[in-house]
């Protein structure tokens, strides 16, 4: 198994539950609820999550052509359930194609941008973009819960899922 073969099989994962999040909230408007001393709404969450991952996996890595409009994923509103998921597979798609296809030397090498002016490696990127997925992950399922009374868990971090191909 390589590195980033983990690395990919982690982040669809998380993403995988990122839509079951998003796909448990009852209804439309609960996703973008606001709630008092919470920074952001699950709904920006999920947007900010999946533009991340296009951006710095998809078109910096995986040469997709996304281009990121970050203000939008922290400033739209409304979108429906059906989506905001479409726009988290959209993301897997792109993280799964992407680290598929990444040879194992551009691993090893430098990541081709600079990120908030320094360079770094670019596996070293990737396992931040995990823990950055990771960390919003907990945000949205606490914001889910807040807004959705005796709400159930949806099965984050399955091991399960990171079966061997």
């Amino acid at each position: 198994m390589t590195e980033t073969g983990a690395i990919r099989r982690v982040l669809a994962r998380e993403l995988r539950t990122v839509r079951r999040e998003v796909e448990a909230y009852p209804d439309d408007e609960l996703l973008w609820r606001e709630v008092p001393g919470l920074p952001n709404s699950g709904g920006t969450l999920a947007l900010h999550l999946a533009g991340n991952l296009q951006h710095y996996i998809g078109a910096v890595l995986g040469g997709t052509g996304y281009v990121r409009d970050r203000d939008a994923e922290f400033a739209d509103r409304g979108l429906t359930r059906a989506e905001v998921s479409g726009r988290v597979q959209a993301a897997i798609d792109a993280v799964e194609s992407s680290l598929a296809r990444l040879a194992p030397e551009q691993a090893t090498g430098q990541y081709p941008e600079a990120v908030l002016g320094r360079t770094v490696r670019t596996a070293d990127y990737l396992v931040h973009l995990v823990a950055h997925l990771g960390y919003h992950l907990g945000q949205l399922d606490y914001h889910r819960r807040m807004v959705t009374p005796g709400a159930d868990g949806v099965g984050a971090i399955a091991l399960a899922e990171l079966s061997e191909e």
